[in-house]
């Protein structure tokens, strides 16, 4: 696997991607998200590709304080390879370079299998209580 910038070019595999994994949701039209992160850090938006085929994106970002990262995905058929794991750590590597002190990975409830293997690469959770308003309906 390739891992490089998202391009423009990348759109519709990403968000195949995104809908295969299970990770898009009605109220958040991944086209407008893609587009809403090309105007900032889009450097920060890195996908994975194999076979000229998009099989793994991850979104992120630094604010000056903390490193977020959204949209983490792993087509089903490349799962188990060690490309998530490839993926994250140029996600902290980047991050790192940046100055950026913690890395922050919202985890949607109910997916424990994921809080498993985000646990596996080191993360813990840290006591704080994701919540969010949305100020701008799609």
């Amino acid at each position: 696997m390739q891992i490089r910038p998202f391009t423009r070019e990348d759109t519709e595999g990403v968000v195949r991607l995104w809908r295969e994994v299970g990770i898009t949701r009605p109220w958040n039209d991944p086209h407008r998200d893609i587009e809403r992160k090309l105007t900032v850090q889009p450097e920060l938006f890195l996908v994975g590709v194999s076979d000229d085929e998009v099989v793994a994106s991850a979104m992120s970002g630094f604010d000056g304080h903390r490193g977020w990262l959204y949209y983490f995905a792993v087509s089903p058929g490349s799962q188990g390879q060690g490309l998530g794991k490839r993926l994250l750590e140029e996600v902290e590597r980047l991050l790192t370079d940046r100055g950026c002190p913690k890395l922050n990975v919202q985890i949607r409830g109910g997916a424990t299998e994921l809080v498993e293997r985000y646990e596996a690469w080191g993360y813990s959770e840290d006591g704080a209580t994701g919540m969010g308003k949305r100020l701008i309906p799609d």
